[in-house]
């Protein structure tokens, strides 16, 4: 089955590619930092493990990402940017009912949204433990110094497997720059208003967004599954989309 890609507006306008696979219940899919919906969900089987399972899967291309908008202005990345897209995509897709899933940076912006009003059934954060959505400046450092980096950064380098998958990616790093920096933090008090069933899903040797079951031991409804592999490789596993499905289903 192939996907369909769709041009929705984002909150202030800026055009955000959508891909759709499936008919059934709504399924929002949010990719990570430098990938897309293709390289997360619709490549490695995710999306159509969805569309099986009776869904379907709504795969934006964040801002800054894959065939969405990558304005150079500033203006165009206020404080939690893909947040408030995320409100536009969901109130402009008219999604009443849905499930909402992110991986890393989507696990972020996910988690976010339903801390500042989005009621989605059930939420599933992947590739995430509880110091990567407390400590975003940390993490955003790294990846701003690989692309201040980009052009001399080497084999052996920590930054190394970054900067290799945002040349893979054609990342944009004008627009990337701007994005990280509109990343907004979460304190642990604010998890208490996940309220909704939750899946803490990861990989066995990921721990680059911290600890897991930290962040399951926070929240007021999820457990912990994990799938093989690292941060990188996890989404690629076949396990994962799998136990997306699992949990989502009725």
């Amino acid at each position: 089955m192939n996907a369909i890609c769709e041009i929705h507006p984002g909150y202030d306008g800026q055009p955000l590619a959508v891909h759709r696979m499936g008919s059934g219940r709504p399924v929002l899919l949010l990719h990570g930092l430098f990938s897309d919906a293709s390289t997360n969900w619709i490549r490695f089987g995710h999306a159509q493990r969805l569309a099986d399972a009776g869904f379907e899967a709504i795969m934006p291309d964040l801002r800054a990402h894959g065939a969405s908008a990558r304005p150079h202005e500033a203006e165009a990345y206020p404080h939690d940017v893909l947040v408030k897209d995320l409100a536009a995509l969901v109130a402009g897709l008219d999604l009443a009912d849905f499930d909402l899933v992110g991986f890393s940076l989507g696990s972020r912006t996910a988690a976010r949204g339903v801390i500042t009003g989005l009621k989605p059934r059930r939420l599933v954060l992947a590739g995430m433990g509880l110091e990567g959505l407390a400590g975003w400046n940390r993490r955003a450092a790294f990846f701003l110094d690989a692309i201040d980096r980009f052009e001399t950064v080497k084999h052996g380098d920590p930054a190394f497997f970054a900067v290799s998958f945002m040349k893979t990616q054609k990342v944009d790093r004008a627009a990337a720059r701007l994005l990280l920096e509109s990343v907004g933090d979460t304190e642990p008090a604010e998890l208490a208003r996940i309220t909704m069933p939750t899946l803490v899903l990861c990989g066995a040797q990921d721990r680059d967004n911290g600890d897991p079951a930290k962040l399951v031991a926070a929240l007021p409804d999820a457990r912990l599954e994990e799938v093989p592999g690292t941060h990188m490789s996890s989404v690629t596993e076949p396990a994962m989309g799998e136990a997306i499905a699992r949990f989502l289903s009725p």
